[in-house]
């Protein structure tokens, strides 16, 4: 992941010398050793590797839920260990959106009204909100459904919800976490290429962790975690990549 596309405004995501480990009993667990990469701005990357290879951990510590054990990680040049957990919090609030394996929509909600819950956190529920959430309910192709609850709508389009809910506040970076996981192969694909195409129009990153081969074959990057390092795929990649 060190490889880098010319970007006149540097990598979005910046990783260096990072090293995660837990204590697990009287032993230590090495998720990341020294890990250097980077992330170019409006670049998709996907993150492949077995079930406990660190692809959610490494996702937490892009996002600072998860501070490194040492190093460091950069996010639009904020470092993000040298924040507070609050300042943490609101830097993902305003500048991050997620994908769930399991949607994580709050199902007392409506459609509309979790699409404009990172709005409303944000400070931003005003009529120009108003109007992107609707524009993204319609590129979701749930406009219709504004006024239903989740537990209403199919698998796939609760991760439709969700990916609208991603993109509603503009973030630079998206992080997706097996957006795939829980649905049907045909409903997975449909929804990646929704991701893939909605994250270009909002010239957002994304960096998605999946077991999916047609994940990787809709990004630019993909990488495998093995033993706590990350190695390149070429020949998963899209096309000109």
């Amino acid at each position: 992941m060190s490889e880098q596309i010319n970007s006149t405004a540097g990598p979005l995501v910046n990783i260096r010398g990072l090293t995660k480990t837990y204590q697990e009993g009287d032993r230590q667990r090495v998720v990341f050793c020294e890990l250097d990469a980077s992330v170019e701005r409006e670049e998709i990357i996907v993150l492949l590797g077995r079930s406990g290879s660190g692809k959610s951990t490494l996702l937490n510590l892009i996002s600072g839920i998860d501070l490194p054990t040492a190093g460091s990680v950069t996010v639009d040049d904020v470092v993000l260990s040298a924040l507070s957990e609050t300042e943490r919090t609101l830097f993902r609030r305003r500048n991050i959106g997620f994908v769930f394996q399991f949607f994580n929509l709050i199902h007392t909600l409506t459609v509309e009204e979790n699409l404009l819950l990172p709005l409303e956190l944000n400070g931003a529920l005003d009529e120009t909100g108003h109007a992107f959430a609707r524009e993204l309910l319609l590129a979701v192709s749930l406009a219709d459904r504004a006024q239903s609850y989740p537990d209403r709508l199919s698998g796939g389009e609760q991760q439709r919800v969700a990916i609208a809910r991603a993109l509603v506040h503009k973030p630079l970076l998206l992080l997706a976490d097996e957006p795939t996981g829980n649905l049907d192969r045909d409903t997975g694909q449909q929804t990646l290429k929704l991701l893939q195409r909605l994250t270009r129009d909002a010239r957002a990153t994304l960096i998605m962790a999946s077991h999916s081969t047609e994940a990787a074959g809709l990004a630019d990057r993909v990488f495998n975690i093995e033993r706590d390092r990350l190695i390149r795929l070429p020949g998963l990649e899209r096309r000109g990549a």
